[in-house]
């Protein structure tokens, strides 16, 4: 039965019962004899005993007071309990049961029937220690595993970032007119975001999405301007139609740079996003956008929302060929344009969050 015995801790009120019950024991336990539930008690306070056999019929406190206590206390409530007594009758053994005994033995007992209850049910007690120590020990991997994978996760976030931070880098450095631009629509859309959140907009849709990837594939909005001649994106004048038509180049510029990234990484949910932000972001509700014009609903969500976020920027912002606007003009023309060129819905979102527009703008201007 190995090395270190279990350790069994008897009690009983009979002097005879404990000398008689030690010596039939003691070959395989190490016997702890106390004669009453109180003693027990004491016992406890010293020793963690690895099964308990209670005697019924004890003066003070009896086995049925003694069981109740121990299961109610949380440090002995897991140590099993096999009921010695001289009561035979079934409603005795079902109150013993009942009150969470292990076992019910009667006496006199047959020693090696005894001793072969005793051992079962340790066995039980251990592979039920077993189960708990693998089953933490599993809680225990699996948590180290998710926090790697999440470890993993942000480092892997991090590189993108880093990525995206250099497109945008080179974006700016080509539209130099632009500075700061993708670094505010990105606060921008975050701030609508987190309104529609709290406002019940679009929830059906929104509360699929992983904001922080939403966010990050913001950045990646304008980056066909990298693909836009210098003499367009540096004119110190208003373009003309023809060179208009050479700027709208950049959507689908964005749109086919980052399909070849998606079927290089096959990171389909990150950069779908990406792609409908860019390739959608100056398409209007009423149909008259580019480079599809399509129209309302059919244009993605992430497009709706970098719309306003654009714009605004783009109106308060001084450029080339024009001055900047106040921020008052510019939510006018933008609540304006409401169900022409942009979402409805997503106007009012905007009224509720424009002074967190301004304070952005202010922050982040050259």
């Amino acid at each position: 039965m190995g090395n270190v015995r279990d350790i069994i801790l008897l009690v009983d009120d009979n002097p005879t019962n404990l000398s008689v019950g030690k010596s039939m024991l003691n070959t395989f336990y190490q016997v702890i004899p106390v004669l009453s539930a109180a003693s027990m008690f004491e016992a406890l306070g010293k020793v963690t005993p690895d099964l308990i056999l209670l005697d019924i019929e004890m003066p003070d406190m009896d086995g049925y007071e003694a069981i109740r206590l121990l299961k109610a206390d949380e440090r002995y409530k897991d140590i099993p309990v096999m009921f010695l007594t001289a009561k035979k009758d079934s409603d005795s053994e079902f109150e013993g049961l009942d009150l969470g005994a292990a076992d019910y033995i009667t006496k006199p007992f047959f020693a090696p029937m005894l001793l072969k209850r005793i051992e079962k049910e340790l066995q039980i007690v251990k592979r039920e220690k077993e189960f708990i120590r693998v089953q933490n020990e599993l809680k225990a991997n699996l948590a180290n595993m998710d926090a790697l994978v999440h470890e993993k996760a942000e480092t892997v976030m991090h590189l993108q970032n880093a990525v995206f931070d250099t497109v945008v880098d080179m974006v700016e450095f080509r539209d130099k007119y632009t500075g700061g631009h993708i670094v505010r629509t990105l606060q921008y859309v975050s701030v609508m975001l987190e309104e529609m959140g709290r406002a019940g907009v679009y929830p059906e849709i929104i509360s699929g999405w992983e904001i922080p990837l939403i966010l990050a594939s913001a950045k990646l909005h304008d980056v066909g301007k990298i693909a836009v001649p210098e003499m367009i994106l540096g004119k110190n004048a208003k373009l003309t139609d023809d060179e208009f038509e050479d700027m709208k180049f950049h959507v689908s510029a964005s749109v086919d740079a980052i399909e070849r990234i998606i079927k290089k990484t096959h990171e389909d949910d990150f950069f779908d996003h990406a792609m409908k932000m860019a390739g959608t972001h100056h398409e209007k509700w009423d149909g008259t956008g580019y480079p599809i014009g399509l129209k309302g609903r059919n244009i993605p969500l992430e497009g709706r929302i970098m719309a306003i976020a654009d714009v605004y920027d783009a109106l308060i912002s001084k450029r080339q060929y024009k001055d900047a606007i106040s921020h008052g003009t510019a939510c006018r023309i933008i609540e304006e344009g409401a169900g022409t060129q942009f979402d409805p819905k997503l106007i009012e979102v905007f009224k509720k969050v424009k002074g967190e527009f301004h304070t952005i703008a202010v922050n982040n201007s050259k």
